[in-house]
C-alpha cells in the first residue's frame, strides 16, 4: 500500500538516532520490497530483530499436489474437511489444509478454536479471508481485530499470530501468494492513492493504531521459507531471545491491514458485466475477486446470469460465502463450496438458472473468487473434499457404473 502510516514512537528523521528512555538505542529496520524500490517500513525495535538463541526443521502441513487429470471441473465441499469438535484442537496456521496450488498461490482452509503459534511467511504476502467467527491478530506492527468478512493482508515476513475471539470457530480461507498482493493497478494513481472509479478507498481500509508489546524470552516463531520440500516450500522454527513484539514504533507504506466485503461498492450496468469489474486484489499471476449483494442488470432484455464463458488463459476458483448464488442452483453447491472451472472448460449457469433469473433484479450472494493465470493442481484437502459428480451437473448424467 502506499498509503503512508505512522503508529508509535519514531524520530523526526529516518536513519537517525533514536533512543530508549534509558539512553540506549533502539534498532532501525527496514522491511522492504522489491530490493529497496517499492513500498517499505521502519521498524524501531527495543531489542536486535536478528538475534537468534535456537532453530529446528518445522513439518509443514501436507503441502503436496496432485494434478487435475482427467480435466473437469469440480466442487469441493470445505465444511466437509473440519467435521465435529476438531476446530478445538485445531489453530489458524499449522491446521491449514491445502486445498489448491500451484508456484504462484495455495488455497487453505482452516477451522479452528486455537490460538496460532507466532507465524512468519517468508515467501510472500498473504490474504487471509474470515468466512466466520473473530479474532485479534497479533502482529510487529499493532493488534488488528477482524471478523466475518474481513480480508486480511499480511505482508511477506510479518510476524504475526491468530488468537480467536467470540463463541464460534474462526473459519479461514488462506490465499498465500508467492509474489506481493494488492489493489488492482487500475484502481490506483501513478503515485499510488485509489482512483474515484475505484469501488474502494483508502478510508475502508483499517490498520494498526498502537503499538503492541509482548513480554516473553525464548519464544518460538514458526517460519516458512523457500526450501526443497513439496512446492518449494521448507519450514523452520526460530527461537529468539526476547518476544518478537517489541516494536515502539514504525512508519511506512507498507504494513498489514483489513477490508471488509461489505464495504466494496459493486459495479454493475444495463447488462451483465465480466468478471474484472469484481476484482479487489492482485498478485502475480492471479487476481482476487468478490461478488456481492448488489442490484443486477436492468436493460430491459438483460440476462441477470453469467453467460456461458471460456476463459482460455485461466482458472476460475469461485468459493461461495452466503446467500443464493443464482448461476449454480441445482448443482449442489452451497455455502462452504468451492467450484474449480479450469481453464479448458466452458463454463455457465447450470440448466435452468438463465430462465429462473429473468426478471430479477438484485441478487443475495457473497463469493469470493481467485482467477489463476497456470493451472491449479488438487491438494490433499481438495481431493478428500471433492463431491465426485459435480462435472456432470450440466448434463444430467455422467459415465456409466
Amino acid at each position: 500500500m502506499a498509503f503512508y502510516r505512522q503508529v508509535g514512537s519514531v524520530p523526526p528523521k529516518r536513519h537517525t538516532q533514536h533512543r530508549r528512555p534509558d539512553g540506549g538505542l533502539y534498532s532501525e529496520e527496514l522491511i522492504g520490497e522489491e530490493g529497496f524500490s517499492s513500498d517499505s517500513a521502519l521498524l524501531y525495535h527495543s531489542g536486535i530483530p536478528s538475534a537468534l538463541v535456537d532453530a529446528r526443521p518445522w513439518e509443514l502441513p501436507d503441502q503436496t499436489l496432485t494434478p487435475n487429470a482427467p480435466l473437469v471441473p469440480r466442487h469441493l465441499k470445505l465444511h466437509d474437511l473440519f467435521p465435529g469438535e476438531e476446530h478445538k484442537a485445531t489453530d489458524a496456521v499449522t491446521g491449514r489444509r491445502l486445498v489448491l496450488g500451484n508456484a504462484d498461490v495455495r488455497i487453505s482452509y482452516a477451522v479452528s478454536s486455537l490460538t496460532s503459534p507466532y507465524y512468519r511467511n517468508a515467501t510472500g504476502d498473504e490474504c487471509v479471508y474470515v468466512e466466520r467467527g473473530s479474532a485479534t491478530l497479533e502482529t510487529s506492527f499493532g493488534a488488528l481485530e477482524v471478523g466475518q468478512g474481513d480480508y486480511v493482508i499480511i505482508p511477506r515476513t510479518t510476524t504475526h499470530r491468530w488468537v480467536p475471539t467470540g463463541t464460534e470457530p474462526l473459519r479461514t480461507y488462506a490465499i498465500e501468494a508467492n509474489s506481493h498482493i494488492a489493489p488492482p493497478k487500475r484502481y490506483l494513481s501513478r503515485y499510488g492513492q485509489f482512483l474515484e472509479h475505484a469501488p474502494f478507498c483508502e478510508r475502508d481500509l483499517r490498520g494498526p493504531t498502537e503499538p503492541l508489546l509482548g513480554e516473553g524470552t525464548d519464544v518460538e516463531v514458526y517460519v516458512k521459507h523457500r526450501g526443497n520440500g513439496p512446492g518449494g516450500l521448507a519450514g523452520t522454527v526460530h527461537v529468539t531471545p526476547e518476544h518478537p513484539f517489541d516494536v515502539v514504533g514504525w512508519d511506512g507504506c507498507l504494513y498489514p491491514y483489513a477490508f471488509n466485503i461489505a464495504d466494496y461498492e459493486p459495479i454493475t450496468g444495463r447488462v451483465h458485466q465480466p468478471p474484472p469489474v469484481h476484482q479487489v486484489f492482485e498478485g502475480n499471476n492471479f487476481v482476487i475477486c468478490n461478488f456481492v449483494p448488489r442490484k443486477v442488470d436492468y436493460h430491459p432484455l438483460a440476462v441477470p446470469v453469467p453467460y456461458y464463458h471460456s476463459n482460455v488463459d485461466s482458472d476460475e476458483i469461485m468459493f461461495y460465502v452466503d446467500g443464493d448464488y443464482e448461476a449454480r442452483k441445482g448443482s449442489g453447491i452451497g455455502k462452504g463450496s468451492i467450484s474449480v472451472h479450469p481453464g479448458g472448460h466452458s463454463h455457465g449457469p447450470q440448466p435452468g438458472a438463465v430462465e429462473r433469473s429473468l426478471g430479477a433484479e438484485y441478487f443475495d450472494e457473497t463469493a469470493v473468487m481467485v482467477d489463476t493465470f497456470r493451472p491449479l493442481d488438487l491438494g490433499e484437502a481438495g481431493v478428500a473434499s471433492d463431491d465426485g459428480k459435480y462435472a456432470w451437473s450440466w448434463s444430467g448424467r455422467g459415465p456409466s457404473a
